[in-house]
């Protein structure tokens, strides 16, 4: 077993559920307004659970610029969009609020979310600055908040970033298990969409053989089979939607595909 929420599903699939830019950002929809925010990440979800995914995460991946902490709009907005979007889930879902860990637990206790995804550990040059998240804060929340229950997957090497901490991401991830109480680790790519590297995710998982290790980022059906070897699940997002364009809506028939192809390899 993975985690409770997910029952006996081996291999899970987490599939991503990219809300429209919120209230704030630069590329806000403010003629659509929250009305179109829920009604297009509600079809999404939708299209995603026909296709039978284990799970659905819900991440701001449109407020470019990205911002390393929350403002109260846009955590007001997300946690509203998760709210109204609740009744027409039939799967567990997970929150994630790029790129702020503690806004992240927030929306989740706020929403009743099963889990979260994140950057809970490390330090980092990155597109948004030096970035130094502060995994003590989420997890203390977490627990404040009634809700040790929460799972906290940590992203051990984030996206638009690179680790200034220079141990090799398997050491990296270990700690965070250690020392932080990492309930996953997963392995990005160095962009949205882009696979992570298959050497990275084979030495994090044989590090880790009692933590769940997730690949985050790129994995489509061509190399999904090579990525479950390693792996006990994935976060996809990207090649669910059309064209296997990130900011397009969710294609079902890709995702009926791809799902059929992961029932073979359970």
């Amino acid at each position: 077993m993975i985690f409770d929420f997910l029952g006996d599903t081996s291999k899970a699939v987490i599939a991503m559920a990219h809300i429209g830019a919120l209230p704030g950002s630069p590329l806000y929809d403010a003629d659509g307004g929250m009305a179109k925010l829920v009604d297009d990440v509600v079809a999404d979800i939708e299209a995603l659970q026909a296709g039978g995914v284990d799970a659905i995460l819900f991440g701001n991946e449109n407020d470019r610029p990205y911002l390393l902490k929350a403002t109260p709009e846009s955590l007001a907005a997300m946690t509203a969009v998760v709210a109204a979007a609740k009744p027409a889930l039939t799967v567990p879902f997970g929150v994630n609020y790029l790129w702020d860990p503690t806004a992240s637990v927030a929306i989740a206790v706020a929403t009743e979310a099963a889990f979260v995804r994140e950057i809970f550990t490390g330090v980092f040059a990155s597109d948004m600055g030096v970035w130094a998240p502060d995994c003590a804060a989420p997890a203390r929340m977490r627990r404040n908040l009634g809700r040790p229950d929460l799972k906290m997957l940590f992203n051990i090497n984030a996206e638009f970033a690179h680790a200034l901490d220079q141990r090799p991401m398997e050491l990296r991830a270990r700690s965070a298990v250690f020392s932080s109480l990492a309930d996953a680790v997963l392995v990005s790519g160095p962009i949205t969409g882009e696979p992570a590297d298959q050497s990275n995710l084979q030495k994090v998982a044989a590090a880790l053989p009692d933590t769940p290790v997730f690949a985050n980022t790129g994995v489509t059906i061509d190399n999904v089979t090579d990525v479950f070897r390693v792996a006990r699940g994935c976060v996809i997002g990207t090649h669910f939607k059309r064209d296997g364009d990130t900011w397009n809506p969710v294609d079902g028939d890709r995702v009926k595909r791809f799902m059929d192809l992961v029932n073979t390899l359970r």
